[in-house]
């Protein structure tokens, strides 16, 4: 399999720890990639077309994209270990998962609004609104016991990527004030050796 990445994305991040949880980051090659929101990267488009990483190409010639595809077939290919079998389990699992990567879009927007934006023309309110958001998603994980607890699935893992984004980019000051249970959980998270494995690089 061929992953095409950049070592700073969170998203990239998110499968490769996968890969590791499921003992498949053996088999994959990486293609590093440009993509800059300002410099389309025709030759990548040819390969997804939404120029984003990562994207997957499977054994088989396959092309997948985005990272919620890419995690799902991983898990299919590991054995069905992150993403539990359907029924309420799994619901719960994907709407946190969705809620993590919520975080993350907004968390890739505000840094593009401090870096890409010249100074004049960056907005100040629609910052703090992407800010509102991803401190709500970090609320509703300290709120929720289920998010901390239990063996590591998909959910579990995008709450990860998500906090070790923020404080890599140092996206909001204090993801950790007011959230005890979320620090204690990532502190015993982060040390796991799929994400020690996966420490993005700027």
């Amino acid at each position: 399999m061929k992953l095409f990445y950049s070592g700073a994305s969170p998203y990239v991040r998110k499968v490769m720890v996968c890969a590791h949880e499921l003992g498949l980051a053996g088999r994959i090659e990486f293609a590093p990639t440009a993509v800059v929101p300002i410099k389309p990267n025709a030759d990548y488009a040819r390969t997804n077309p939404l120029m984003k990483v990562p994207a997957l190409v499977t054994d088989d010639g396959m092309t997948l994209f985005d990272s919620r595809v890419i995690c799902e077939y991983l898990d299919a290919l590991g054995g069905n270990k992150l993403i539990p079998v359907p029924g309420p389990a799994r619901w719960r699992a994907l709407t946190r998962a969705a809620a993590c990567e919520g975080a993350l879009d907004a968390a890739i927007l505000c840094r593009y609004e401090g870096t890409i934006r010249a100074e004049g023309q960056r907005h100040a309110d629609w910052l703090a609104g992407q800010q509102t958001k991803i401190y709500q998603v970090l609320d509703a994980a300290e709120g929720d016991p289920g998010a901390l607890t239990g063996p590591v699935d998909i959910a579990q893992i995008g709450l990860g990527c998500a906090v070790g984004y923020l404080i890599f980019r140092d996206i909001v000051p204090t993801p950790f004030a007011g959230r005890p249970k979320l620090k204690s959980w990532y502190e015993t998270f982060v040390a796991r050796p799929s994400m020690q494995a996966t420490m993005p690089k700027a």
